[in-house]
């Protein structure tokens, strides 16, 4: 179901660390392009650099080299407001450790992203819910994080990723603290959201869930291993 607008585009992409008396290469010349409504899995073992792609496709972090076109924009070349824009605006975070702030129910942790965009009050309480339903969670909006399952809560926070209908949402391990039925339920969220037109871009060490999504991109050293179903 991929479209025919390129959303990402990286060019020979590098990003170097210096450790000491050594370089280290997170990520060594990646060329990687992703579509509207793509919905891709990235994988490889601890150190591959799969963490910091996605950091920087989330703006938040720098390449050394390269470029980073997001919607027919050279990120490089944006300002601090315009990142911020951009973080809070066209991309959606999920993480693994969820990231709700305890003391807010579920609405009201779904209402921040709007908070921060400077929603008006009433609209964003109207979009926060329709976040909310859209994940099966109508009956919990008054709820804090600490009366929710694992389950639960990682639907509050994908709700929180939808709330701005950003143009991509990032997910970080989103399974990797749920059980294996949790964890499908979850799945089949973010495969209603990409049925939906949504781009989907996750990172995963399970291939059990890397085959929901509709392409793998494995990572090795920095570099691409392999692409599958691009």
């Amino acid at each position: 179901m991929s479209g025919g607008k390129v959303i990402i585009d990286i060019r020979s992409l590098c990003r170097y660390y210096t450790m000491g008396e050594q370089t280290v290469k997170a990520l060594d010349n990646i060329d990687l392009r992703f579509m509207q409504n793509d919905y891709a899995a990235i994988m490889g073992p601890s150190g591959s650099g799969k963490s910091t792609l996605m950091n920087i496709l989330g703006c938040l972090d720098t390449p050394t080299s390269g470029t980073y076109e997001l919607n027919g924009q050279n990120v490089a070349e944006m300002n601090d407001d315009e990142l911020a824009r951009v973080r809070n605006r066209e991309i959606g975070f999920v993480f693994q450790t969820f990231n709700l702030l305890p003391r807010l129910n579920c609405l009201k942790n779904v209402e921040l992203p709007l908070i921060y965009a400077g929603i008006d009050p009433d609209e964003r309480i109207e979009r926060a819910r329709a976040a909310l339903e859209e994940v099966g969670l109508a009956d919990r909006m008054g709820h804090k994080p600490t009366e929710l399952s694992g389950g639960q809560i990682q639907r509050v926070a994908i709700a929180r990723a939808l709330v701005n209908h950003p143009s991509i949402i990032l997910a970080d391990e989103p399974t990797g603290n749920l059980d294996t039925a949790t964890s499908h339920d979850i799945m089949a969220i973010f495969g209603k959201l990409w049925e939906a037109g949504n781009t989907i871009l996750l990172i995963t060490h399970e291939e059990d869930i890397a085959r929901f999504t509709r392409r793998t991109i494995r990572l090795r050293d920095g570099r691409i291993e392999s692409d599958a179903g691009s």
